[in-house]
């Protein structure tokens, strides 16, 4: 064990860990040449599509005598969970920082995280072959929020490969080998997991103690399920069959099991005949901050979406879900997530790996509403609201909102901040050039827009991070959206009462380019209870059918149009509108 080394690499979004990774995996020729190719780590076509890690990858490297077991992590704020599990699997972390980009939002958060786990920091700044490059800043902030000394932060670039050796060097000499003992029973934490057609869950652990091996009988302390070992091994970053894991280790284990709910993320395995007597501390449960409806277009897919759901939700742990019904859409599931980008990325997968397409309800932040007989409720949906006679005051969920900025964007910045109902609290100079400012603002205005304007007022050098706080009331009216005089309630939203007319002219325009015309007109409209406050029309098709005429009376002409034009009134009366799954998120975006 005095050999072995766990690590994982921190990072805000876009500052290279999964480039470095590549390197160490060149430098120790993990995997062979002809098999490199970028990004190697990140393993879903979504991540290569968008540039972004998604999902935590563990991979086992062999330097000089020593083994060395990175786990590369996310950096976006939606995938923060899939970080905190990998910082409680290792002893140390390789803090990332960008050379021309500096200390930014998520580096701070990702930082504290890894702090409070007590782990090992190595401090790295990372793509010092870029021509903009501000080394010396960049080491001073680094020594503000850590409190190093100026040599111990190495410098590296992940696309040359240069300081690759010195990081290998720093990492054997500073992050502790892991403690624990393998005659002891066994226990080990599952960080992470994952469904096979063949071998059934597969768990990603590390042991603490003990050890396994193929054909061992082990149980799950949580949900007490025993079951046998089909396969043990470690990360190659494919997966490589190993006879035995020990005390120390990172790898997987195939279980078996095919009910996807025994396995769970921060269980603690353990020999089911000589089983250990305390499990593991595990994770805390991870709150979702953005809910959204999800129903099958076809109702006899509900089955087989919710095996697709939980079958997500075994490889990620952070995305939750629950059986409802709706009396216009059916039986569908109610799920909860992390964050606009976080259910952009559950519904691209659930199309590219189950080929379904499901109908999206408009996301919604949970409101807690006081009734009149002092009952508190929470409701997830703006369908749940109740009726305004029994509604005491409505409250919604607020934000702690931390942005780092160069001093010069400061003055947009405070303007972004303007248009939205936001509290400043305070200003805290990282340096002479970087600010950190930190405001309280109501979570539904930054999980839409607000990442992208924000890069927008900063040229991109602006980052944010948030958690929540609380709840305060404000005055909120539910908006309704009729499409065809037919009221959408997976249309709805909870918005500000003084904000009402225009988010619904936005709504209606934005549905307006994404609806299909069809042969009949098809009105858009926003209400407010019975109040009309928005209206747009989607013009029909028209088919000339007076094209096959040639002469003749004009009376002929008319009577057909005549005709066409009560075929049009029957159809707008019978005609179904399709609305397309895009617009849900659509009419969110400005």
């Amino acid at each position: 064990m005095n050999n072995i080394r766990n690590f994982c690499i921190i990072a805000h979004i876009d500052h290279g860990k999964s480039t470095l990774a590549d390197r160490f995996l060149e430098f120790t020729q993990t995997v062979e040449k002809r098999k490199m190719k970028e990004q190697i780590l990140d393993q879903m076509d979504l991540e290569r599509e968008r540039g972004i890690t998604i999902k935590l990858q563990p991979v086992q490297i062999k330097y000089k005598e020593y083994i060395l077991n990175l786990i590369d992590t996310p950096g976006h704020v939606d995938f923060s969970y899939e970080v905190s599990r990998s910082l409680a699997a290792v002893e140390g972390a390789i803090l990332l920082v960008d050379a021309t980009k500096g200390v930014q939002a998520q580096t701070l958060s990702n930082l504290y995280l890894a702090v409070e786990q007590g782990l090992e920091i190595i401090p790295v700044i990372n793509k010092i072959d870029l021509p903009n490059v501000n080394i010396e800043n960049t080491k001073k902030e680094i020594v503000h929020i850590i409190g190093c000394k100026e040599e111990d932060i190495l410098t590296a670039s992940g696309k040359t490969g240069e300081g690759v050796e010195v990081i290998f060097k720093a990492i054997v000499d500073k992050i502790p080998a892991p403690e624990g003992d393998k005659n002891n029973p066994l226990r080990a934490l599952i960080f992470d997991s994952k469904y096979d057609t063949y071998k059934g869950v597969l768990a990603y652990i590390r042991i603490i103690d003990g050890q396994i091996k193929r054909e061992d009988e082990i149980l799950m302390m949580a949900t007490h399920k025993e079951s046998g070992v089909i396969e043990v091994g470690h990360f190659k970053p494919n997966l490589k069959e190993e006879n035995i894991l020990e005390a120390g280790d990172i790898g997987y284990v195939a279980t078996g099991l095919k009910d996807v709910s025994l396995c769970k993320v921060g269980d603690t395995i353990t020999q089911a005949d000589n089983s250990a007597t305390k499990s593991l501390p595990g994770y805390k449960e991870v709150k979702p901050m953005v809910y959204a409806s999800f129903y099958p277009v076809e109702g006899d897919d509900y089955n087989f979406m919710r095996d697709a759901l939980e079958k997500l939700k075994l490889n990620d742990a952070a995305f939750v879900f629950e059986p409802e019904s709706n009396p216009a859409l059916g039986r569908g599931f109610r799920c909860g997530f992390l964050g606009l980008l976080h259910l952009e990325i559950i519904q691209a997968r659930l199309e590219r790996e189950f080929n379904l397409n499901p109908t999206i309800t408009t996301p919604s932040v949970v409101y807690e509403i006081k009734l009149k007989g002092k009952k508190i409720k929470k409701i997830y949906s703006p369908s749940e609201l109740p009726d305004p006679s029994e509604i005491e005051e409505v409250s919604e969920p607020y934000v702690k909102l931390d942005i780092i900025t160069p001093s010069p964007y400061l003055g947009s910045i405070m303007e972004l901040m303007g248009t939205l109902r936001s509290d400043y609290k305070n200003t805290d100079y990282i340096d002479q050039e970087r600010v950190l400012v930190t405001f309280e603002v109501p979570l539904t205005d930054i999980i839409t827009n607000f990442h992208d304007d924000l890069k927008s007022v900063s040229s991109g050098f602006a980052s944010m991070n948030y958690e929540l706080i609380g709840y305060r009331s404000y005055d909120l009216v539910k908006l309704d959206i009729l499409v065809a005089e037919e009221k959408v309630e997976a249309l709805s939203r909870i918005v500000p009462k003084e904000k009402a007319f225009g988010e619904g002219k936005n709504a209606v325009e934005k549905l307006k380019e994404v609806i299909p015309r069809q042969n009949f007109q098809i009105a858009l409209q926003a209400a407010i209870g019975g109040k009309i406050i928005a209206r747009e029309t989607v013009k029909a098709f028209r088919k000339d059918v007076t094209s096959k005429l040639y002469g003749g009376d004009v009376t002929r002409k008319r009577k057909l149009l005549e005709k066409q034009k009560k075929g049009k009134k029957k159809m707008k009366n019978i005609g179904k509108v399709s609305i397309p799954s895009e617009a849900f998120l659509a009419v969110l975006k400005k």
